[in-house]
This record gives C-alpha cells, sequence and structure tokens, in this order.
C-alpha cells in the first residue's frame, strides 16, 4: 500500500489517457503531451551533485542540506572579468550585442590580436585577449592584464579619433546633426523644473489662504520693509535714552 501511494505520481498520465478515452475529461490538460513525452522519474533515490572540480567543501555543504547543492561553475575568465569591469565600471554602460549568428562564433576569434572583425571592441575583447597571453605566452596575471588594457586603450583612442574626423567631414559638407542626449536632458530638466515651479506657487498660494483665514488678514497684506525697520529702530533708541 506505501509503494502504490508513492508511485500514483507516475500513472496520472495513465490516468488522464483513461479520462479522455471515456469522456469524463471533455479535453487535454496544458501538461498531458508534456508529460507523456517527459515522463516522471521512477528512481526514487536522490544522486548527490556531481563533484566537477576537487575543492574543499565547506562545513554547510558536509550537512544533510548541502549535500544535494549543486556545485558552482567557475570559469577561468570569471576573475579576469570581474577585475576589469571593477576598474572600468563605465565599460558595462556601453551598448551590446548578444545576438550571435550561429552560436560558434567564439570559434572564428583569433585573440592573438585584440580587435577581431566583425566583433566589437568591449570588455570581454579584454579578457579573452588577457587569457590567451596567459595561456600561450606564459605572462602572468597582472603582466598580461597591463599588456591587453594598452592595447584596449589605443584601440580606443583610434575609435574616437575617427568619429571625430567622421563628424567633422560631415560637417564639412553640410550635414546637421541633432540634439546631443545632454542637450535633450538638459531640456527635460528645464521643464520638469517649470512644472514644478507651477506646482510650488499652486501650493504656496493655497498655504497663504489658509494662514489669512486663520488671522483675518489679507493676503495681500504685508508688512512694509520701512515701517518694520522704522519699529525697530525706534525700539533700539528708546533703551538707549533711558540709559542717559
Amino acid at each position: 500500500m506505501g509503494a502504490g501511494r508513492h508511485l500514483r505520481p507516475l500513472r496520472v498520465h495513465q490516468l488522464a489517457s483513461q479520462m479522455l478515452e471515456t469522456g469524463r475529461l471533455q479535453r487535454e490538460p496544458p501538461w498531458y503531451r508534456v508529460v507523456g513525452s517527459v515522463p516522471p522519474t521512477t528512481t526514487l533515490v536522490r544522486v548527490p551533485a556531481v563533484q566537477l572540480s576537487e575543492t574543499k567543501q565547506r562545513k554547510a555543504d558536509r550537512k544533510a542540506a548541502g549535500l544535494f547543492r549543486p556545485q558552482r561553475i567557475v570559469y577561468p575568465e570569471d576573475k579576469l572579468r570581474s577585475n576589469f569591469f571593477q576598474d572600468h565600471p563605465w565599460e558595462l554602460a556601453r551598448p551590446r550585442i548578444l545576438v550571435e549568428q550561429d552560436g560558434k562564433d567564439f570559434e572564428r576569434y583569433d585573440w592573438s590580436k585584440m580587435q577581431q572583425p566583425g566583433k566589437a571592441l568591449n570588455g570581454e575583447s579584454v579578457v579573452q585577449r588577457q587569457l590567451w597571453l596567459m595561456e600561450n605566452k606564459g605572462l602572468t596575471r597582472s603582466e598580461a592584464y597591463d599588456i591587453a588594457r594598452k592595447e584596449f586603450y589605443d584601440l580606443r583612442m583610434e575609435e574616437d579619433i575617427e568619429r571625430r574626423i567622421a563628424q567633422e567631414e560631415a560637417l564639412a559638407v553640410g550635414a546637421q546633426f541633432g540634439k546631443t542626449y545632454l542637450e535633450v536632458g538638459i531640456e527635460l530638466e528645464d521643464k520638469a523644473l517649470a512644472e514644478w515651479k507651477v506646482k510650488a506657487l499652486e501650493v504656496l498660494t493655497i498655504r497663504r489662504g489658509r494662514m489669512a483665514a486663520f488671522s483675518g488678514a489679507s493676503m495681500d497684506e504685508e508688512p512694509a520693509p520701512a515701517a518694520a525697520a522704522a519699529e525697530g529702530g525706534e525700539a533700539a533708541a528708546a533703551p538707549a535714552a533711558v540709559a542717559v
């Protein structure tokens, strides 16, 4: 009886098929074809996770709760990538194209040089170039990083110079460019400030009306600066006269 209770999930697809044949189910459930093509496992014993590398296990992993925890997959590029983007955080703000042609684009890259045809220059180029220098030239991590970073800076400067020259040539032949991102941002900021000013004046008018209603004075009545200064001067002169 206990074994039958544990094996009931394996007969869900069979029972659903019988109910469809007898007409108790009018249409197939959404999971019917999926469970039929990928049936539940018949293994009732949980297998520990495969150890991909010989690493020192933590105390938490030696416990029963951590016995079946999947092992972390670590690649050599992970530390190199983390180091580069920690030094160059603004590289993450550059747009990237993640679409590949056939999934094997990496096989056509030759990282004996930094610039690759058909691939934009980015931080991943530095990581792969550094890894190639470490594996093929026998350089240390810091030495390979310095070489790859210098090549990256040189190519970045060349791109900036080419972009600046292309813009100057286009302007020379009469091209007209739209607003820059900075100009668009300033206009949006000015628009937001103008809207805020209108709302602030409305709130200020409402508050003045409430204060005038509470004190019984008019909203237009404000103490004159000259009269206030005169009253202050007379009040200051009175103690002096008494002292004399």
